[in-house]
This record gives structure tokens, C-alpha cells and sequence, in this order.
């Protein structure tokens, strides 16, 4: 009887440690120093000609995806890590508008140090694309975004649009209004999980 006990105690706790460990198994550290995040904003209005398009990289700050019967994912990314890339304009502009960027007209890094993002629903479409929709927190406010997801070269790619009103951000303005960055930016993505 006590041998019995025994083994139905051994098999109940295998049983449990074999759940805990596929669990674990399922949740996957993002490689924060192989994944990338670029934002791309756009010139509008009058003068426009005459500005350029911005480009935005980023390291992820860190991140876990969850890849069992309800997929999800989480994100951060230390906002001060965004850097401008503009390769078309002199390094004394660049400085300037990563100084825009960083400062209380648009991100405003001191008072919100992180964006993130945290998955709500993943819908797939197929074996290698998914909608994934959350919750974005950018200039701390925190808005619903659907990103498109494509799994390739065993890389996690996609993209996502956002308008800075949502965020409570203004979009910059020059020359008395005649040149600006549009309201929409692209958000561009490249994940790769840790083995």
C-alpha cells in the first residue's frame, strides 16, 4: 500500500515538473543584441522638398515571447538607446534633431525613459504571418496598435503604423508651419529569439 502511495506521489510530481518545464520551454528570451527597431517619420507640407525623412534605430531593451496555444509577446526598449540616422544630412543637424527627439517636444526621455508593448490577442493568418495586436506605451501614454508579423530566415520581421496625436505628441513644425513631420510614422522590426 505504501510502495502504491509512493508511486502515484512520483508520478503526480513528475507530471508536474514535466508541465513547469514545458511551460518554460515555450517562453523565449528575445536576443536583445541581435533585434532591432526602426522608426521611419515622414516630411509633409509646403517646403517639404526642401527637409528629409528621418530614420530611427534602436536596440530592444528586453522582451520574452510565449509561443504555446495563446502566443503572446512583450517588449521594451529604453527610449535615450533610439538614435537618429539620417545619413544625408551633416553630423551638426544630426545632433540637432536627436536632440529634438530626445527632448520634451516629442519623447521627452527624462519623464518617459521606456516604450514597451504588450501583446493582447495574436490572430494567425498562416504558417509564417500573424496579426498580433496591444497595448503600446510611448510618452506615457498608452494607445492599441496592430503589428504585422512575418517569421522568416528564423527571424520574427514586421511592421506597424502609429500616429503621434494617439501618444499625446504634437508633430514638429518649422518654417512657421511650412514644413513638418507627418503624424504617421512606420515601425519596422527585426526579432530574433534566444535558443
Amino acid at each position: 500500500m505504501l510502495t502504491s502511495s509512493l508511486s502515484k506521489a512520483s508520478v503526480i510530481l513528475l507530471n508536474g515538473l514535466f508541465c513547469v518545464t514545458t511551460a518554460a520551454a515555450q517562453d523565449r528570451s528575445i536576443d536583445t543584441a541581435h533585434s532591432v527597431l526602426k522608426i521611419r517619420v515622414f516630411k509633409s507640407g509646403i517646403f517639404s522638398a526642401f527637409a528629409h525623412d528621418h530614420e530611427l534605430v534602436a536596440p530592444l531593451g528586453d522582451g520574452t515571447v510565449h509561443l504555446a496555444d495563446n502566443p503572446s509577446v512583450a517588449l521594451s526598449i529604453h527610449a535615450r538607446e533610439l538614435r537618429v540616422l539620417d545619413p544625408d544630412v551633416s553630423s551638426e543637424q544630426r545632433a540637432d534633431i536627436q536632440a529634438t527627439m530626445e527632448g520634451p517636444e516629442v519623447l521627452d526621455i527624462k519623464r518617459f525613459p521606456e516604450i514597451s508593448f504588450q501583446s493582447t490577442a495574436v490572430k494567425r493568418k498562416d504558417d509564417q504571418h500573424w496579426v498580433v495586436r496591444g497595448n503600446l506605451m510611448l510618452h506615457g501614454q498608452t494607445s492599441a496598435l496592430d503589428v504585422d508579423v512575418e517569421f522568416k530566415d528564423n527571424h520574427y520581421q514586421g511592421f506597424a503604423q502609429l500616429r503621434q496625436h494617439d501618444f499625446g505628441m504634437t508633430p514638429v513644425r518649422i518654417a512657421g508651419g511650412t514644413v513638418k513631420v507627418k503624424d504617421e510614422l512606420q515601425i519596422e522590426f527585426d526579432i530574433v529569439l534566444k535558443s
